[in-house]
């Protein structure tokens, strides 16, 4: 992953479902788009593939056993199974069409979070190595960031943030490119959340001369690891 977001799918016929995992997933700091079927899933896969795929088994059309089975002869993608059904020939029906794992309704978030870490740290062992430049460090498998050896403690928010100024290390990254990137919108000169968030940051980096988070005025901010 070093320092970008993991890309998930959420399929499911259940308009609250895909809610319920986006915001969650989300705050947790995952990438996310839904679909509402198999078929519209393929698609989308096809445009831009996702490193894992959250599968309800009963939707209309195209099920989920045989989405699972078209999704894993084309794409190296991490696939856990929902269902209503707790049954163990359903399970072993799931696992035998290339699911990764299986879970059945009603699931705790908690565990879906735990299993699809376990996988994809599985699947995507290169992805999971700890970046470090400087006093800095970053595991983006485990969501951490870590600063002369101590954990920051950062909101999801602060971050990503930290993220995008720690892949551009020694470049100044400018303001619509952080409210894009960071926010997914356009940066609109009256708004001062990123001066807010860039002084969060500073704060718990306790950088009172901003040593490692540098101003460039007029420009934008860059993360400089020598201080």
């Amino acid at each position: 992953m070093n320092g970008k977001q993991m890309r998930v799918l959420v399929v499911d016929d259940e308009q609250s479902i895909r809610d319920f995992l986006t915001m969650g997933l989300e705050d947790e700091g995952y990438s996310v788009e839904t679909a509402k079927d198999g078929l519209v899933a393929l698609t989308k896969m096809h445009e831009n593939p996702f490193d894992i795929v959250i599968l309800d088994v009963m939707m209309p059309g195209m099920d989920g056993y045989e989405c699972c089975r078209m999704l894993k002869q084309k794409y190296e993608v991490v696939v856990i199974m929902l269902t209503a059904k707790d049954q163990a020939e359903d399970t072993v029906k799931g696992l035998k069409t290339g699911a990764d794992d299986y879970l059945a309704k009603p699931f705790s978030f908690l565990e879906l979070l735990t299993r699809m870490e376990v996988r994809l740290n599985s699947r995507f062992p290169q992805k999971n190595t700890v970046i470090r430049k400087g006093p800095f460090s970053v595991d983006d498998a485990r969501h951490e960031i870590m600063f002369e050896d101590e954990k920051l403690d950062l909101t999801p928010t602060e971050y990503k943030l930290m993220c995008l100024l720690f892949d551009n290390v020694n470049i100044v990254v400018s303001k619509e490119t952080i409210m894009n990137q960071v926010w997914g919108y356009d940066y609109f000169s009256s708004s001062n959340v990123v001066e807010v968030y860039i002084r969060n940051l500073r704060e718990k980096l306790h950088d009172t001369a901003h040593r490692y988070i540098k101003t460039e005025r007029g420009f934008g901010y860059k993360l400089d690891v020598e201080g």
